[in-house]
C-alpha cells in the first residue's frame, strides 16, 4: 500500500514538475455563441470580460486541462436593450449567477490536429457535461520583447441547450433552445522559475 501511495506521489510531482502553463492572449481570444431568433436569424453574443488558461505536460496538449471563466454581466449582443434583459432574472439572472466556468475534464485527440474536449460548464448556477470540438493550431516560437516566445492557437465550437441549464423560459419559437459555441483563442507557454533559473 506504502509503494501505491509514493507511486502516485512520485506521478503527481513529475506532472507538476514538467507540465506547462498557457495564458490566454485577450487581445486575440473571443468567447462567443449564436442563438436563433424567432425561427428566423442567428443572433450573435460574446462575453467581453473572460479569463483561460491551459495546462499541458505533453507537446501536442493530449492531457491538456483547459479552464475558463467569463462575467455574465459582460455579455454583448450590440444591443445594450437586448443585453440587459439577458443579465436579468428572465435569462441569466447575473445579479445572482455573475460567473460562467468551465473546467475539462479530457482532451482527446481525435485525428491531426483535432480534438475532442469534455468537462463541466456551470451557468446560472447548473453544472452539466458538455462535449467540444477543438482544432489546434501550432504551436508556432515567435519573436517578442521578452525574447523567444511560444505560442498555440484554439478554435473551439459546440452546442448545448439553454434548457439544460433553466436559461430563460422564452419558447424555442422565440429564442432557440440550441446554443451554438464558438470560442477562438490564443494562448502563450508562460516561463516557469525553473526554466529560467537554468538560463
Amino acid at each position: 500500500m506504502k509503494s501505491l501511495f509514493l507511486t502516485a506521489a512520485l506521478l503527481a510531482a513529475s506532472f507538476s514538475t514538467y507540465a506547462q502553463t498557457w495564458s490566454v492572449d485577450k487581445a486575440h481570444a473571443k468567447v462567443g455563441f449564436s442563438v436563433t431568433h424567432m425561427m428566423l436569424s442567428e443572433v450573435d453574443g460574446n462575453f467581453k470580460t473572460f479569463d483561460a488558461k491551459i495546462t499541458a505536460a505533453q507537446p501536442d496538449f493530449s492531457d491538456a486541462v483547459v479552464e475558463m471563466t467569463a462575467d455574465v454581466n459582460s455579455i454583448n449582443t450590440d444591443n445594450s436593450r437586448r443585453d440587459e434583459h439577458l443579465k436579468g432574472p428572465d435569462f441569466f439572472d447575473a445579479a445572482k449567477y455573475p460567473t460562467l466556468t468551465f473546467k475539462s475534464k479530457s482532451f482527446q485527440k481525435v485525428d491531426g490536429k483535432k480534438y475532442k474536449m469534455t468537462g463541466d460548464l456551470t451557468m446560472h448556477g447548473v453544472t452539466q457535461p458538455i462535449t467540444l470540438d477543438v482544432t489546434l493550431t501550432g504551436p508556432v516560437t515567435m519573436d517578442s520583447p521578452k525574447g523567444k516566445q511560444e505560442k498555440a492557437g484554439f478554435k473551439i465550437t459546440g452546442t448545448l441547450k439553454r434548457s439544460d441549464f433553466k436559461v430563460g423560459n422564452a419558447p424555442v419559437a422565440v429564442v432557440g433552445d440550441e446554443i451554438e459555441l464558438k470560442a477562438n483563442a490564443e494562448f502563450s507557454k508562460q516561463t516557469s522559475a525553473v526554466s529560467e533559473a537554468k538560463n
